[in-house]
């Protein structure tokens, strides 16, 4: 606490916005990946118990109660929904045919979905990029305040130049300390979003498939 102390006591402003922006980097940084985790981990969960519970079920609104219940984080819900919802009459999504309309609807529910998902991790790779190198501004900042303070004075000594050096080069281990749960959240978000992503596509494709196939079912009776 006191060479935290002895750092603000010598930092000027430079300095100090260095430090309060690495402060708020790291902070936004915990609180994404705290928040991530909590989301993808039920996304994971969820998917796996909601898409066979709706194949399981024997009617659309059986299934769709099923999801209601086991989506929480409302990913799958929304493909169901696209699968049957009609195009409105009069307009341009109207005229194209059946297979069309749910590929175009299922693609923007798939999106949005993912989008979802996806929430967060440019913030974690830019702060997994950026904050090792303002740390390292920091540190370089520092040395030369230190450096230009002692020239100041007229003496140059290892005693006196050593304190607020170290001070100095803990900006970077400090953007270091930002920087590495940033870009190991990230790459563990991208494989879980991976995973999501798979059941996604591959659930939205079976709603489409099943979609035509009682519509053309329909068409035919």
């Amino acid at each position: 606490m006191d060479g935290l102390s002895d750092f603000y006591a010598r930092a000027d402003a430079v300095g100090v916005t260095v430090a309060l922006l690495l402060l708020a980097m790291s902070v936004a940084g915990w609180v994404v990946i705290v928040w991530k985790v909590v989301v993808l981990r039920r996304a994971l969960v969820d998917s796996a118990r909601a898409i066979p519970a709706f194949w399981d079920a024997t009617t659309w609104e059986q299934g769709r109660a099923r999801l209601e219940a086991l989506d929480r984080e409302r990913v799958l819900l929304p493909l169901v929904h696209a699968a049957q919802q009609a195009a409105p009459s009069g307009t341009l999504q109207a005229q194209a045919d059946v297979a069309s309309q749910l590929t175009r609807r299922l693609r923007d529910a798939l999106q949005a979905s993912l989008a979802t998902l996806q929430f967060g991790q440019v913030l974690l790779a830019s702060i997994g990029s950026t904050s090792p190198f303002v740390g390292l501004f920091g540190t370089v900042w520092g040395i030369y305040q230190a450096l230009a303070a002692i020239g100041a004075a007229g003496g140059f000594t290892i005693d006196r130049i050593s304190g607020p050096v170290g001070e100095a080069l803990v900006m970077t281990a400090a953007g270091l300390a930002v920087a590495i749960p940033a870009v190991l959240a990230y790459n563990l978000f991208g494989k879980w979003v991976g995973t999501c992503e798979a059941r996604l596509e591959g659930f939205a494709h079976d709603l489409r498939e099943m979609e035509l196939a009682t519509r053309e079912g329909t068409l035919s009776s």
